[in-house]
């Protein structure tokens, strides 16, 4: 048998005339961007997270790059970010000249609570917070921590579509919470997309701006902006999407369980779930010693895997002028060289579960 790590098309079929009447309908309304599809969304998605405000952009690394702008931060400034987390995150401090402070993660695989304050210094002006592969983060200390600080608090919310913790949906916590709508998203568009949210009207106002070149008005520009806007299509798409996200969810879990429960290898770590946090499983992560030998093994009975993520991103070639060298980051490199994500979509049949399952029960 193959099995694909990921397969989009099954959940496009779900919907499919939906989604069809949704982009004849935004393609004959003849307005295609910052129209009526996109205001609809944000307000949409708002009211699913329970905010104030969303403003709808061109990608999630622009809703990254965008969040710290609007807070001020730039040069000089020190912002506290996980350290296995995607580069994207990273990217967005480092667009704005800001340096980013390394934390190590925690048996969750996101950022440490326990090690942040060691790391905060006289510079250091925000948080940023990932909820990595879906789980959210332990945002009760999180938050304490900030506010003893009075440090900023941005949450990277781009794989935790719906996930909450103590009941309060991720990225409402901070002063910004930041979305990818990439295709392979658990709220995955058809094409880029990201949007941001908040509950401060003024920095909502900035974002706006700042998304449509600086400009509140059309040829009156307020600030140096930039060109990033939520796609008119793509906002009519996510907009049926967001009505199903609750079932698409629901199967996601469905399927997360199956593995929990069918995965018995003392060879493989599981996942583990944090006490009061959500997971939405946007991917499925294990952890093994040899780690290359498990996905070849997998590869040759026809199973995609993928690594989240392969090179942290203090390692990576790009950030070499941070002069941090290997061993800096034990945990995060020692996660980098264990994990891999099984397959995990919405539509997997049962016999694809059933297959993996064995396959992994069956590694030596």
């Amino acid at each position: 048998m193959k099995v694909n790590f990921n397969v989009l098309d099954r959940q496009f079929n779900m919907y499919k005339q939906e989604y069809l009447d949704a982009v004849v309908h935004c393609l004959e309304s003849g307005w295609y961007v910052l129209g009526k599809n996109v205001e609809q969304f944000e307000k949409n998605f708002a009211q699913f997270l329970g905010c104030k405000y969303c403003i709808g952009v061109n990608s999630g690394l622009d809703a990254l790059i965008l969040s710290i702008r609007a807070l001020g931060i730039g040069k000089g400034d020190e912002v506290i970010v996980p350290a296995n987390t995607y580069i994207a995150t990273v990217l967005g401090i480092t667009e704005n000249g800001a340096t980013p402070v390394f934390v190590e993660p925690d048996e969750y695989y996101n950022l440490d609570a326990d090690r942040i304050e060691e790391a905060i210094t006289e510079r250091t002006k925000a948080i940023l917070v990932v909820h990595l592969y879906g789980q959210a983060a332990n945002m009760n200390k999180i938050c304490e921590i900030a506010d003893k600080y009075n440090l900023k608090l941005v949450e990277d919310c781009a794989q935790s579509h719906g996930a909450c913790f103590d009941g309060k949906m991720t990225g409402t916590f901070g002063d910004i919470g930041c979305f990818s709508f990439y295709p392979t998203k658990n709220l995955g568009a058809f094409g880029d997309g990201g949007a941001l949210v908040t509950n401060n009207s003024k920095i909502a106002k900035t974002l706006k701006m700042l998304r449509n070149y600086g400009s509140e008005k059309k040829y009156y520009n307020e600030i140096e902006g930039i060109n990033s806007r939520l796609d008119e299509v793509q906002a009519a798409l996510l907009n049926v999407k967001l009505t199903h996200l609750k079932e698409l969810n629901s199967e996601r879990e469905k399927i997360a369980k199956y593995y929990l429960t069918h995965i018995d290898n003392e060879q493989i770590i599981l996942p583990q779930i944090r006490e009061k946090a959500d997971h939405v499983w946007h991917v499925f992560v294990v952890r093994t010693q040899e780690r290359d030998k498990l996905q070849n093994f997998l590869a040759e009975k026809g199973i995609s895997t993928q690594i989240h993520y392969p090179i942290p991103p203090h390692m990576a070639q790009c950030y070499s002028w941070m002069g941090i060298s290997k061993g800096r980051y034990p945990v995060t490199e020692g996660y980098a060289d264990q994990i891999l994500s099984l397959p995990l979509y919405n539509g997997m049949r049962i016999e694809e579960m059933e297959y993996v399952s064995d396959a992994l029960n069956d590694y030596m």
